[in-house]
């Protein structure tokens, strides 16, 4: 599978959420190449899909979780590109944060852990409808936009 725009975005907000958290220069420097890296593939999936070198069909991908709805219900993911990117970066903070009590699980109290797994989960359901909801807006962006030429 190659990679789709949201999948892109993803790493991206993870890179930089690992740039904030670290102060070791080695990984600041190999972080700095990455981000770099994947804003220039951003750059050229953009181009190439404008420019028709990506099927329509491979422009999404998406996650299909397969999960119990009741009981782990989401708010829709909606919005322009630039809300749905910040609400990925949103989503990916708070899980930045969440998965760290899980590196010290036996510090959260008992009666926390399953409230930490299930912020977990729901977290991850959210990262994948940004993902896919990305991936749809730009689809539906170079389909319009092929329709007009």
């Amino acid at each position: 599978m190659a990679e789709t725009l949201g999948m892109l975005c993803d790493k991206l907000t993870i890179v930089k959420l690992k740039q904030y958290h670290t102060e070791d220069e080695n990984r600041l420097k190999s972080l700095a190449a990455q981000s770099s890296q994947l804003q220039e593939e951003i750059d050229e999936y953009v181009a190439d899909a404008i420019n028709g070198k990506i099927p329509p069909s491979r422009l999404t991908f998406d996650a299909n979780k397969v999960y119990k709805k009741e009981g782990n219900e989401l708010a829709a993911v909606t919005g322009s590109f630039g809300e749905v990117f910040y609400r990925l970066a949103d989503v990916n903070c708070r899980l930045w944060h969440e998965q760290e009590k899980v590196y010290e699980f036996e510090a959260v109290p008992s009666d926390e852990k399953n409230a930490v797994v299930k912020q977990l989960a729901l977290l991850n359901l959210e990262r994948n409808q940004c993902i896919d909801r990305i991936n749809q807006l730009f689809a539906q962006s170079i389909h319009t936009e092929k329709n007009n030429q």
